[in-house]
């Protein structure tokens, strides 16, 4: 720690602006005032500091010091987090409760991780081996559903000289390793002590991380294999990657957070990171509520051990909202270099940007569009390039990824403001929310029209492979028929559905089927919340081949109310509430559509 002191000479709410301060760098972490308060640097002229304080500055005044850490804005990582939650600067609310009740109070110094709960550590390696950065030296479980990985740091690379199986706490060593680096030490990512005399470095399970830093990694890879989240919009219509990147737009009350919710339950990521950003505190609140009670389908254990929260919600801290999203993707990061798939959701960027506006005023800046930082694009850019599916660091070829999705709160849906257009540039995945569908309580309400997937064509070979050579030949009809459908609606409301042709109503029946017995989705129903790939495929295969053989019939002179139904349409309709466990139904009614038309209508 620097023993420089600084002196505060300006106060504009979160921002503070410090002299004396000739010896920080960038994003140095200092202490503001008799009570500690945690902030950040911003900006540097000559020895005045600009600083962004990442809690409440009330009762700081001119005159009060600064203490500069000599460290960045830093997250610890290691065997503890899985299933806490944490406010913006990683600092674990439960203990904050127990500390000081229902309000955080000002300038609480805490660890992000127990230094006192010892944890059962297995070595994967042993003395006398070669190990380099990233390699997995052993392994603690920290819960029924999570191995933590314990790996060597960023910029260690050596032989073990001393490893043994135990019960450590974060801090305590739990293995040495001889470096020929001899400027190892200090290194971002390694934790313990040297011995300058042997190049030993002493490891603990526990590391630090600056938030701002993106991890490294060997080779970022092509994405092609798809996040499965059991939403049949999602799944069928608009797919994302394992590593890939979406967004979520939409007015207030179009169901952001409950998309983001339904795939935090039952995506098929590893490891699930939840970032509060500004939002109102009751949604963290239902996550915390319904997690722990909610079992994965995987292995029926309770979904909170496999997530982590990070909570700064609307009523927190303005300023911590920037650090709340880098603390997120950088534990993301983290579990990632262990080689775990992990989904990381913000919600919402929207409130990130209006943090970055206020601090961007303050810092009187030359605001952009609609008073944004002229620096918004990139800022937002640099957040979703940390995602992606990487092979990690360490001798082997082990394969992580981080899956970034982000909400957007457009002002009044307003989708061309700046924080929309400069996300949409940047994501290939664009769930496009309707307010028209959530007042018609259709959920989930991403509108197919406006919505894209850029990803569904990389992942042609596992769809062949895992689901069906025709699978995305039927994706692309069903969502020309939802776009024909739309400009058919427009033809109905002005002149009727009468002067539509036989072949037009067609397209308006098959439509009806795959908005009301596809597209829309029961989260409240145990069995409708999630539908596997098969069970997606089967209801979209009876809906068009139904949709096929009708409009062959109709070609042949057919009329329209013969290719109706009833008995079908009840069946298909039926189909979301179908176990999995009985969906060779599904064939049989196939069959049936058939085994009708066969029967003299073709």
């Amino acid at each position: 720690m620097s023993k420089k002191v600084g002196k505060i000479i300006k106060v504009s709410g979160p921002l503070i602006i410090a002299e004396n301060m000739a010896d920080v760098k960038m994003f140095d972490v200092v202490r503001v005032g008799e009570l500690g308060l945690v902030g950040e640097i911003l900006e540097l002229r000559g020895d005045r500091a600009s600083i962004q304080v990442y809690e409440e500055t009330g009762g700081l005044g001119v005159g009060d010091i600064v203490v500069p850490t000599g460290m960045p804005l830093s997250v610890e990582l290691g065997p503890g987090m899985m299933g806490g939650i944490y406010d913006g600067i990683g600092r674990p609310l439960d203990v904050i409760y127990e500390m000081t009740g229902d309000r955080i109070a000002r300038g609480v110094d805490i660890p992000g991780i127990d230094r006192e709960k010892k944890w059962d550590f297995k070595a994967s390696v042993k003395v006398g081996d070669v190990v380099v950065q990233g390699d997995v030296l052993g392994v603690v479980q920290e819960n029924e559903v999570v191995e933590h990985r314990v790996l060597v740091p960023v910029g260690v690379s050596g032989k073990v000289t001393k490893i043994k199986d135990g019960s450590y706490t974060v801090v305590e060593n739990i293995a040495e390793v001889e470096v020929e680096n001899k400027s190892v030490r200090g290194k971002v990512g390694v934790s313990g002590e040297k011995d300058t005399k042997s190049n030993k470095v002493a490891i603990q399970m526990m590391q630090k991380w600056p938030v701002r830093v993106s991890r490294p990694y060997k080779e970022k890879l092509a994405p092609s294999v798809p996040l499965l989240t059991g939403q049949r919009v999602i799944d069928t219509f608009f797919p994302i990657v394992r590593g890939g990147v979406a967004a979520i737009p939409g007015p207030f009350g179009s169901g952001k957070t409950v998309v983001q919710h339904q795939i935090a339950k039952w995506s098929d990521a590893e490891i699930v990171v939840y970032i509060g950003c500004g939002e109102r505190g009751n949604e963290m609140t239902d996550v915390l509520n319904e997690f722990p009670h909610l079992q994965d389908k995987k292995n029926g254990q309770p979904l909170m051990k496999r997530t982590i929260l990070i909570a700064n919600t609307s009523d927190m801290p303005v300023a911590a909202r920037e650090a709340s999203v880098y603390t997120g993707i950088t534990i993301a990061e983290y579990f990632r270099d262990q080689g775990y798939n992990v989904a990381v959701m913000a919600d919402s960027t929207s409130r990130w940007a209006e943090a970055l506006r206020e601090m961007s005023g303050r810092l009187e800046e030359l605001p952009g569009e609609e008073g944004y930082p002229a620096y918004l694009a990139s800022r937002i850019a640099e957040f979703y390039e940390r995602a992606g599916m990487v092979k990690v660091l360490g001798s082997g070829d082990s394969v992580g990824s981080v899956t970034a999705i982000g909400a957007v709160s457009p002002p009044g849906g307003d989708m061309s403001e700046p924080v929309s257009q400069a996300t949409m540039r940047i994501v290939k995945v664009f769930w496009g929310l309707s307010a028209a569908l959530a007042y018609k309580r259709h959920f989930p309400a991403i509108d197919w029209l406006i919505s894209y997937s850029l990803y569904a064509d990389r992942m042609k070979d596992w769809y062949d492979t895992n689901i069906d050579k025709r699978f995305l030949g039927m994706r692309a009809t069903s969502i020309k028929i939802m776009q024909e459908n739309a400009n058919l609606e427009e033809i109905v409301r002005l002149v009727g559905v009468e002067s539509l042709s036989d072949s037009d109503r067609l397209v308006m029946e098959t439509a009806k089927h795959l908005r009301e017995d596809f597209l829309y989705q029961n989260a409240f129903s145990d069995i409708d919340c999630y539908a596997t790939p098969e069970k997606q495929f089967k209801i979209l295969k009876t809906i068009l081949t139904y949709h096929d053989l009708a409009g062959k019939a109709i070609a042949k002179g057919t009329d329209f109310v013969r290719v109706i139904f009833p008995q079908i349409k009840d069946k298909i309709a039926g189909f979301r509430d179908l176990e999995e466990k009985d969906i060779a139904q599904i064939d049989q009614v196939i069959m049936e559509i058939e085994s009708k038309f066969k029967g003299g209508l073709v």
